[in-house]
């Protein structure tokens, strides 16, 4: 038996004036995800708990089987493990994103929030981010004063690491949730150290803002990759071993180091793809020959993560979003499946968005989730579709965090 998880990040929505008034889901051309649908169980689930954040630091955790009411310290730790980066005791991890703030002649607090990514920069113009933020003395100075150090990556996404930090009382805010927005009231703030981290996302956008590679992007019709924000902050977490969990042993295909960290600190295998890129042009076929390769060495679990529909969300890209999930479907979906059955392997799969993002603020929303669990030796007549109305209909798992226990069938619903 192999048990496939597959996660499509954000891809749960409300109703879209412009789709008709239908969802992101139901817009989309999904005839294998409904297919599955038709002889499983279509349920709904909270996978963000109050108070936690909604956002997938929270949900996928959830998801991985960790009551995050319980295990949850922060995302940026979780993302720091898949990257082999150690905290050690008084240290504090952050996510550092590189985000694009307006052109406008304005105080630094009411310049807008363009893009949490930089327009989606590309990995090499984020590594020249950094060293150009490295190579600046007041920057560089700034850092060294605050105990940060910038862990480079080639993506938006950054980690900092500050060491014997207090962030009692920090309230620092992820920039996704409110784009368009002037940043002024979302600026770290809460305690000493807020002013601290405040300081140097100053100073890089002084820095930035004014560089000739801010000038050759503008000119090349790009935005400005002008400033950085700190965020997610989080301690050290050691989570529980997952095979001593569920006997099961398995890895983790992703773009996102979130949820590569999450499994890694259970105990379950990293797998990188070439060209995953965590937009809508990553390599899907090579995300699923990553997932026929791991079930063919023994592995008994696959998690499938795609991030491309909520970064299609963040984006203001509609048609990305809708395009995303038809593709999950035809281009991992359906050829996984096939080969599957093919090879006369029996599997189970649980589907699900792990937390909803809205077309409609371009943020995360922590509603519940529908839910898909499909048996392939069984068919439970239950002849509906995977939607968001069907899985309200459908019965309630007021945990996420159960969710993994009913795929191995260690519960039922």
């Amino acid at each position: 038996m192999k048990y496939i998880l597959v996660i499509g990040d954000g891809m749960a929505d409300n109703p879209v004036p412009a789709l008709g008034g239908k969802t992101p889901l139901q817009a989309a051309c999904i005839p294998t995800i409904n297919a599955m649908a038709a002889r499983g169980v279509v349920g709904h689930t909270v996978n963000c708990p109050k108070p936690l954040p909604a956002g997938s630091e929270t949900a996928i955790l959830s998801i991985f089987g960790c009551d995050p009411l319980k295990w949850f310290t922060g995302r940026s730790p979780m993302e720091a493990a898949a990257s082999g980066i150690r905290l050690a005791p008084g240290d504090v991890a952050y996510r550092c994103n590189i985000i694009s703030l307006e052109d406008a002649d304005c105080p630094y607090e009411e310049k807008k929030i363009l893009s949490h990514s930089a327009g989606s920069i590309d990995g090499a113009s984020a590594l020249e981010v950094v060293e150009i933020l490295e190579k600046d003395p007041e920057f560089r100075r700034a850092e060294e004063e605050a105990k940060v150090v910038i862990h480079r990556f080639p993506a938006f996404r950054q980690i900092a690491v500050q060491s014997g930090a207090e962030v009692k009382g920090i309230h620092l805010i992820p920039p996704h949730d409110h784009l368009g927005e002037k940043q002024g009231a979302y600026l770290p703030s809460g305690c000493p150290n807020a002013a601290v981290l405040d300081r140097l996302m100053r100073i890089a956008h002084r820095v930035l803002d004014r560089h000739p590679f801010n000038a050759r992007r503008r000119a090349a019709g790009k935005l400005p990759a002008n400033g950085i924000w700190f965020w997610a902050e989080g301690t050290a977490v050691a989570l529980p071993d997952f095979k001593a969990q569920y006997g099961h042993t398995g890895g983790v295909i992703s773009a996102v180091p979130l949820c590569h960290g999450i499994g890694v600190l259970r105990g379950l295998e990293m797998i990188e793809v070439e060209g995953a890129t965590g937009e809508i042009d990553t390599n899907f076929e090579g995300k699923l020959q990553a997932a026929l390769d791991l079930l063919h060495t023994g592995a008994e679990f696959c998690c499938l993560h795609l991030e491309a529909p909520d970064e299609c969300t963040h984006n203001g890209d509609l048609e990305g979003k809708v395009q995303s999930i038809t593709w999950l479907d035809s281009r991992i979906l359906k050829p996984l499946f096939a080969a599957l059955e093919a090879e006369g392997t029996e599997y189970r799969v649980l589907l699900l968005s792990d937390h909803k993002t809205l077309t409609a603020t371009r943020g995360h929303d922590g509603d519940p989730v529908p839910f898909l669990l499909y048996d392939s030796r069984t068919d439970t007549g239950f002849g509906g579709v995977y939607d968001e109305p069907t899985g309200m209909a459908g019965p309630f798992l007021e945990r996420g965090c159960d969710l993994l226990s009913v795929l191995f069938e260690q519960k039922s619903l």
